[in-house]
């Protein structure tokens, strides 16, 4: 966990996955949904497919924020454009849970996540 924390703290998206997993499941730490989403979207912000995968899952679980599945489509969505396959899989799972207009504005912010992170 000091590792991870340390790694995270500096900025390092494969430390902040591996610390929101931990506080996720509650491993070596107090379980701790909210620091896991904090962690998640760090990691994700920073394009970790997989930290995108699990941010994407709370989302779309209601798991320490409030169900959102514009927002699960998104980070699935992005997961999917860097190759994830259950990304892929899972956003087809939640695009069937919403309306034409949801999904519409969920492909929208991937679009606008992806123009901005490509110019960076």
């Amino acid at each position: 966990v000091k590792l991870y924390r340390m790694a995270a703290r500096q900025d390092y998206a494969l430390g902040q996955y591996n610390l929101a997993n931990m506080y996720r499941r509650g491993d070596g730490v107090a379980q701790d949904l909210g620091e896991a989403l904090k962690w998640y979207r760090l990691a994700a912000g920073k394009g970790n497919r997989r930290a995108q995968v699990n941010l994407a899952a709370m989302y779309a679980k209601g798991q320490g924020v409030v169900r959102n599945y514009v927002q699960a489509y998104m980070w699935y969505s992005l997961a999917a454009a860097g190759g994830d396959e259950k990304g892929a899989q899972n956003r087809d799972r939640a695009a069937r849970l919403m309306t034409p207009q949801q999904i519409a504005e969920a492909r929208r912010l991937a679009r606008q996540w992806l123009e901005k992170h490509r110019r960076e």
